[in-house]
């Protein structure tokens, strides 16, 4: 863990609420820190929502807004909308709930394209426009959205364009025996959330986020995520590859890695943790029988061992 006292904090209030996954308290820190935007897939009832809730709770003057998508959602009650003033005589913007440090999109995949792509402006380009009328969103801004693998019925699955704004899919999983025991005799999220305290300030996340823009990373590392890139764009595989975006995002999360950990430069193993959390969910294969998640991992596994060897 990071020598930087307030990511220290931060990892371990959010540990005190959501147990057992080192691995994704990290990672939620490192795409927070350096910009970035979370996508959680996994299980109902596997503590996806408690996350935002609990990282919101640990940054004083951190706003934190909930959106449940719904069929019947529509794109003004993410963005807001102009409402007319009796007393002015005019119209005034009402700011929806997307105007929030930390936004959770719970259940993103069960509403309508068209709602979906109201949040895409929000996380591509930190700002909302309504009518004639841009409003820029407050910083630093995280939306962590979740969706459910298991219940399709009702459902429209996010497009190519939508999950490539998000710079790491997660899948927290179940937690092994012992954490669930543990889970199940102090049921954290609702004994603990409630009562914790804040550990930073937004300012300091935005310091932090400065601080990771300077985390260094060496050309040859910088080539191997994009020779990873490349090669799965020429997998047979493969009928949609990793986006020139999707490159960007993993060099700003192995940089966000780095400092989680205690590093002001990225090595092998960041590349190694992060490939398939950033480029998997970005990719489109032509065959029903592959993994992309193993796809990744192995073309990764290959151009890590290459760039060791030069």
């Amino acid at each position: 863990m990071s020598g930087n006292t307030s990511i220290e904090r931060l990892y371990n209030g959010l540990n005190q609420v959501f147990h057992g996954n080192r691995d994704v308290l990290e990672k939620t820190i490192a795409a927070f820190i350096t910009g970035g935007h979370i996508l959680i897939e996994d299980m109902p009832g596997t503590g996806k929502t408690t996350i935002g809730r609990t990282l919101a709770k640990l940054i004083e003057g951190a706003e934190f807004k909930r959106i449940q998508f719904t069929p019947d959602l529509l794109p003004y009650d993410i963005t807001g909308m102009d409402v007319w003033d009796e007393e002015r005589r005019d119209f005034v913007f009402r700011p929806g709930p997307v105007f929030a440090d930390i936004v959770l999109a719970d259940e993103i995949n069960r509403t309508t394209p068209k709602v979906q792509s109201a949040l895409l402006e929000a996380m591509a380009e930190s700002q909302v426009t309504v009518g004639n009328h841009t409003h820029p969103l407050s910083m630093p801004f995280l939306v962590i959205a979740t969706q459910n693998p298991v219940e399709t019925e009702g459902t429209y699955p996010l497009p190519a364009a939508q999950k490539d704004r998000f710079m790491l899919l997660l899948h927290p999983g179940y937690p092994d025996r012992k954490t669930e025991y543990t889970i199940v005799t102090n049921n954290p999220s609702r004994k603990m959330l409630p009562n914790l305290k804040p550990v930073c300030t937004v300012d300091v996340i935005t310091a932090l986020q400065r601080s990771a823009g300077e985390v260094h990373v060496d050309n040859r590392i910088i080539r191997c995520a994009v020779d990873i890139a490349a090669a799965l764009r020429e997998h047979p595989d493969t009928a949609f590859g990793v986006s020139t975006r999707g490159i960007l995002m993993l060099v700003d999360a192995m940089r966000g890695l780095a400092l989680v950990r205690g590093r002001d430069y990225v090595i092998d193993q960041d590349i190694a943790d992060l490939a398939v959390e950033t480029y998997a969910h970005r990719i489109r294969l032509s065959s029903g029988t592959s993994q992309a998640e193993a796809i990744v991992a192995d073309l990764a596994a290959r151009e890590i061992r290459r760039i060791c060897h030069d």
